[in-house]
């Protein structure tokens, strides 16, 4: 994984998130958000990928979440494009994201190794175990208990890892997979295979990025630094307590560049509240079993709107001197990197690689990109 740039000497590394699915991660019905148009996709990653960005992410989706933009409904499946996006790119580092309940991890592995031949050695993996019911209804693959999903996320991880390193024919016996005589070549290029992210949030899963990933996906609370300190440091401490290991920590972010700081609050705003997806976000909620009851009102109100902006993530909203800043007290929180998403997708993600990005290397978080 030595070549790999999720590995790379920047201190804070950075990526793109949710560049297959309709509207990426903005749920709204604002002019010019993205579409999953494969020649938007070459273009947006290609731009990443010539500033030296580390990674680009898909969101494993399968069906979207109604109201009038069916948020996230029109979707590509990720190993294909990431096998796309790695043939159009040289230097990033590509990730699918895969569905354990519903991909084979005979099926992943040789798909992922090819993968990786495509892209030189550039390939990650992001595994999710499902949560949004019907889209598992789809399939039908089982709605199992919270704790049981990380149960099968780690025997599939098991079965995915042995086929990666194994010269010879093996046999698995676990609860969920039976192998027979299970084989597999090529190798991957990055050994011993390529790396694993997961986005563990509760306790168990907290316990299985630690024990079985390279890199967790940290969800931090609003715009709450001092709690995503505490968080970053709770997940390393428990690697290495508990397991022995070094993960990274990463958290996504949603961005907004304005001329000033409230030219961008004002944008965000309004593609928030006036042309928000409200039907869409009041589904997405409550597939999470987030709702009246569970959180008061005003909380729960600021989770949608913080939903609709940008997927929940980290708000990074101002000029772009206030948008280095917060990515600079991300990084003296502790994180490794961030996943960044815009609602102009590509407007946005060029006035960052223009305006933010020379900031930051003055900051001494990132180097320039090699030409």
């Amino acid at each position: 994984m030595a070549d790999n740039p999720l590995f790379g000497p920047n201190k804070l590394k950075l990526g793109l998130f949710g560049l297959n699915v309709d509207k990426a991660c903005a749920i709204t019905t604002l002019d010019g958000t993205f579409h999953p148009d494969w020649q938007l996709v070459k273009r947006i990653t290609r731009i990443a990928d010539e500033a030296g960005l580390e990674a680009v992410v898909p969101v494993a989706r399968w069906r979207g979440f109604g109201g009038p933009t069916n948020f996230n409904g029109s979707c590509f499946e990720t190993y294909t494009w990431a096998a796309g996006v790695s043939g159009a790119t040289d230097r990033i580092s590509v990730f699918s994201t895969s569905h354990v309940p519903v991909i084979h991890p005979i099926v992943a592995a040789k798909q992922a190794t090819t993968i990786d031949h495509i892209s030189g050695g550039r390939f990650a993996l992001n595994i999710v175990c499902g949560w949004f019911e019907p889209e598992l209804e789809m399939f039908g693959a089982p709605i199992m208990a919270h704790d049981e999903r990380y149960a099968y996320a780690g025997e599939w991880l098991d079965v995915v890892r042995a086929l990666w390193t194994s010269e010879e024919e093996f046999d698995y016996e676990g609860k969920y997979f039976q192998i027979k005589k299970g084989f597999h070549q090529p190798k991957p290029i990055q050994r011993p295979f390529p790396p694993v992210m997961n986005a563990g949030g509760s306790g168990i899963g907290r316990h299985f990025a630690a024990k079985h990933c390279d890199m967790i996906f940290v969800h931090i609370k609003g715009d709450q630094i001092e709690a995503a300190r505490h968080d970053v440091a709770e997940v390393r401490e428990l690697a290495r307590r508990e397991y022995g290991r070094e993960i990274q920590v990463w958290a996504n972010c949603y961005c907004v560049i304005g001329d000033s700081d409230a030219d961008a609050q004002t944008f965000r705003d309004y593609y928030v509240k006036e042309k928000g997806d409200w039907v869409a976000v009041d589904n997405l909620v409550k597939s999470l079993g987030i709702q009246t009851g569970v959180l008061p009102k005003d909380m729960l109100e600021a989770a949608k709107y913080n939903f609709i902006a940008g997927w929940g993530g980290y708000p990074l909203v101002g000029a772009a001197p206030t948008i280095a800043r917060e990515l600079e007290n991300l990084s003296n929180a502790g994180l490794d990197g961030v996943l960044l998403s815009w609602a102009r997708y590509e407007d946005g993600l060029r006035r960052f690689v223009i305006e933010v990005l020379p900031l930051l290397e003055q900051a001494g978080l990132r180097s320039p990109a090699p030409q």
